[in-house]
């Protein structure tokens, strides 16, 4: 997979500089149909997990996006993005990263429509916000410009930094996952004690709903599921629901949006996740025999010593220090604040904390931690999620921490 992610995280980071809030926001308001088709439209590529895509879904919200829109956007989003559709391609192969964003593009317009019909209110003119001016390369608001090298220097950033921080964890669970199954599970396991499609499907589902996985570390897991005899489209199932399901965002759409929205959320996506599951396998009976030959596609990739060594050793090193920055923030705080603070005084360092409305996992707490030390003076920050706050040390201007907070989808609490 290393050629297929590296290419995958290049291009999220090229969509994260060209697409701002804003842009999107402005295309998703009021309870038409044609906000819902847009949702979808603009959710598939983006390269958000179904933890991160809720902060991002509810500012949109916020700022006079229909419930539709919103729905739509939650479902089409986290399922896939343009980095897994890269490595769908390379490991499950085209059929596989041609009918994700396709199936994901559709739920998203489904799960949008049905939403619009038991909610036909327009949100108040006194309700609506403006969101604030937003640059993805600095907290500075008013109109500028940025030179072609600091937007690629962004774009690196933000794709081989910031995003691989989100999925490090998840890509290197689901290939534990994917190494036990492919190693304790018999072969014809599924096949044997099962048989039945439609009821792998169901397991799916179950196992699927809860689960915290992201887009493109659900494609190993599906890879070795299908190795060990489930079928294409129950695969294609969990690669669905996976992604755009878990615990912890449903009690967060639950809590902002309601119960309602909770069951036509997980509604249209576990009906029409079955529903592609059948559509992809009758696909796979009349075009490919009823296989993919995925044997043959594992050996292939197995193969790939010259250049995929090569691949594999760059990405190994960037997991390395993605894994280094998750799980020893402190260390590497202080890597980081030991060349920022070079030329400051220490006499003019400074501690404050602000509170932060909307945190509710631990992967919003680090969007909290990153931004915030992307502004300028900040030394360190320590994000207490029990406590809803961000204690920050540094030189710094308040307004600008007040707008990074903001600016990564929370609320600062005056």
């Amino acid at each position: 997979m290393a050629p297929y992610l590296l290419l995958g995280l290049t291009f999220a980071g090229i969509l994260h500089v060209l697409f701002s809030k804003e842009f999107v926001a402005k295309h998703l308001g009021g309870n038409r149909f044609s906000a819902t088709v847009k949702a979808a439209l603009l959710g598939v590529p983006l390269p958000l997990c179904s933890c991160g895509v809720v902060p991002t879904a509810l500012s949109l919200r916020k700022s006079n996006a229909s419930d539709g829109a919103t729905v739509s956007f939650l479902i089409s989003t986290p399922q896939t993005g343009i980095d897994s559709i890269v490595a769908t391609y390379g490991m499950l192969g085209p059929i596989f990263a041609v009918f994700r964003p396709i199936a994901a593009f559709i739920m998203g317009i489904a799960g949008g429509a049905v939403t619009n019909l038991f909610d036909r209110s327009t949100p108040s003119a006194n309700t609506l916000q403006t969101p604030v001016p937003e640059c993805k390369l600095c907290v500075v608001s008013s109109p500028h410009k940025h030179t072609f090298f600091e937007k690629i220097w962004g774009m690196a950033k933000y794709g081989y930094g910031d995003f691989l921080d989100d999925i490090a964890k998840q890509l290197v669970v689901g290939m534990i996952v994917s190494g036990m199954i492919s190693y304790f599970v018999p072969d014809d396991f599924f096949t044997r004690n099962i048989g039945n499609p439609f009821l792998e499907m169901l397991i799916m589902i179950v196992g699927g709903i809860p689960l915290y996985v992201c887009a493109t570390a659900s494609i190993p897991i599906a890879f070795a599921l299908m190795l060990k005899g489930v079928s294409p489209g129950a695969a294609f199932v969990f690669l669905a629901v996976g992604p755009a399901t878990n615990a912890a965002t449903i009690t967060l759409i639950g809590n902002v949006m309601g119960k309602r929205i909770v069951v036509i959320y997980l509604g249209v996506i576990s009906f029409f996740a079955v529903l592609a599951g059948f559509i992809f396998n009758a696909i796979v009976d009349t075009f490919y025999g009823g296989s993919l030959n995925i044997h043959h596609m594992s050996e292939h990739v197995h193969n790939q010593v010259t250049p995929g060594t090569i691949f594999s050793i760059i990405f190994l090193v960037m997991l390395a220090l993605s894994l280094f920055r998750n799980y020893f923030p402190n260390l590497w705080d202080r890597l980081v604040a030991k060349g920022k603070t070079a030329a400051k005084d220490e006499a003019e360092q400074r501690v404050q904390t602000f509170g932060v409305e909307g945190m509710t996992c631990k992967n919003c707490a680090k969007r909290v931690k990153e931004d915030v030390l992307k502004v300028t003076g900040v030394t360190g920050v320590e994000v207490d999620l029990k406590g809803k706050s961000a204690t920050v040390s540094g030189t710094f201007d308040n307004a600008e921490i007040y707008a990074a907070i903001v600016g990564a989808g929370y609320k600062v609490k005056e």
